[in-house]
């Protein structure tokens, strides 16, 4: 059940082929060259390099769904693949084009992008010319809630001028990075959920600045988590994407498959922190035995198999269901993974880390830096909280249709 179809899984050994003979190998080279930059933004050539070689590999966009744009894989196929993907996270997305928020953005330009959209933005980011950041996150107000932000899209004659403060715009310190997708209120006097809209931007705009990069647990990324000022910031009336009151709209469009693509990524991390665990525990020796014979590690890498195996089926699942019903009638499905998929990454690594003793929380080995960015994962793209609310606000509704609605 939910096995790839046949291209897909032509794809996966295409993929796994690649991670082996150039991804794994290109981990220590990739570090290296960072630490030499001294630079927390540097973009290494390994990574070019690597790129180079997943699209002579015919592996590149693999994420996106439009056969005009890349291989029309359906999410069920592609989830095979951006578990693979996730076992070396820094490397293997970038490298085949299919990382986040790119990924997101290129569906979003697809979908709602002006022709003038396409030609300028769109298409150098498929050619893995440029990256773009997503910038909704505000630090004033709770971002959980869309309907919160405050970021003022103004109309002016043949202009939009736009003042607001974001954060957490990922990929706006990468050094190829040139345009922002923005999202901030063109009408605060309209319905709730109408009220937003989403404008592209260039990273050169006039009035855009870049504050900052946000440490997550210390680490400063290389793509960069920017805090980010938009102080009268002028585009033209051509910037809007889709129509005024449609940014909310946009938003869920764009959440949906960045949801299932960030879940099967972690259950990837997990499975790369569940063999980091296994070799460890194999090679070290306490008290005269491997610390794999004693019973406690044994329940750790049991536990660590089953969790795995559900969360992957349950986000397998969802992938399906958009693929079969469609992203409103997986809701339930996508919320449950965004909430499952991190927490049990989470556990892995923990265990994983127990198992290296100090090694585990040094840089020596990947598994803090994994903890750090799964621990994030748990906020990104909405909380725990927020898609449990969803969970059971439909589960209220399926026993009560009415629960919850308005008279």
């Amino acid at each position: 059940m939910f096995e790839p179809s046949e291209r897909g899984q032509e794809y996966r050994e295409k993929l796994l082929s690649f991670m082996d003979e150039y991804v794994y190998p290109a981990e220590s080279v990739y570090h290296e060259q960072m630490v030499t930059s001294g630079d927390v933004n540097h973009h290494p050539q390994v990574l070019e390099d690597l790129k180079a070689e997943a699209r002579d590999r015919g592996l590149w966009n693999l994420f996106h769904p439009h056969k005009e744009w890349g291989p029309g894989l359906s999410n069920l196929d592609y989830a095979h693949l951006a578990e693979v993907m996730g076992r070396s996270i820094e490397l293997a997305p970038e490298a085949t084009n299919c990382n986040a928020p790119d990924t997101g953005n290129m569906e979003v330009l697809t979908l709602f992008g002006t022709d003038e959209h396409k030609e300028k933005w769109l298409k150098p980011l498929l050619d893995g010319k440029i990256a773009s950041a997503f910038a909704m996150t505000e630090p004033a107000v709770a971002s959980s809630d869309a309907t919160n932000i405050e970021t003022q899209m103004v109309a002016d004659g043949d202009e939009y001028v736009i003042n607001g403060r974001k954060w957490w715009t990922s990929n706006a310190l990468h050094k190829n990075c040139k345009v922002l997708i923005v999202m901030g209120k063109t009408d605060p006097s309209a319905e709730k959920h109408r009220q937003q809209s989403m404008m592209v931007v260039p990273l050169d705009t006039p009035g855009v600045k870049v504050v900052r990069g946000l440490p997550v647990f210390g680490y400063q990324d290389r793509e960069g988590h920017a805090e980010v000022i938009f102080e009268d910031v002028r585009v033209p009336k051509s910037a809007l994407l889709a129509g005024e009151g449609d940014g909310f709209m946009i938003s869920q469009a764009r959440l949906g498959p960045g949801r299932i693509h960030h879940c099967m990524r972690a259950i990837g991390v997990a499975e790369r922190a569940l063999d980091l665990m296994i070799d460890r525990a194999q090679s070290r020796v306490t008290f005269g035995q491997p610390i794999a014979n004693r019973s406690n590690i044994q329940d750790w890498i049991a536990e660590s198999r089953m969790e795995i195996e559900m969360a992957r089926l349950l986000t397998l699942k969802a992938a399906y269901l958009m693929d079969t019903v469609g992203n409103k009638g997986a809701r339930t499905e996508i919320s449950a993974i965004k909430v499952v998929a991190p927490n049990v990454a989470l556990k892995v690594i923990d265990r994983a880390i127990q198992v290296h003793g100090g090694g585990g929380v040094s840089d020596d080995f990947p598994l803090a830096k994994m903890y750090a960015h799964m621990r994030t994962l748990r906020l990104a793209d909405g909380p725990d909280e927020v898609h449990k609310m969803t969970i059971a606000r439909q589960e209220l509704r399926r026993r009560d249709p009415g629960w919850g609605k308005k008279s």
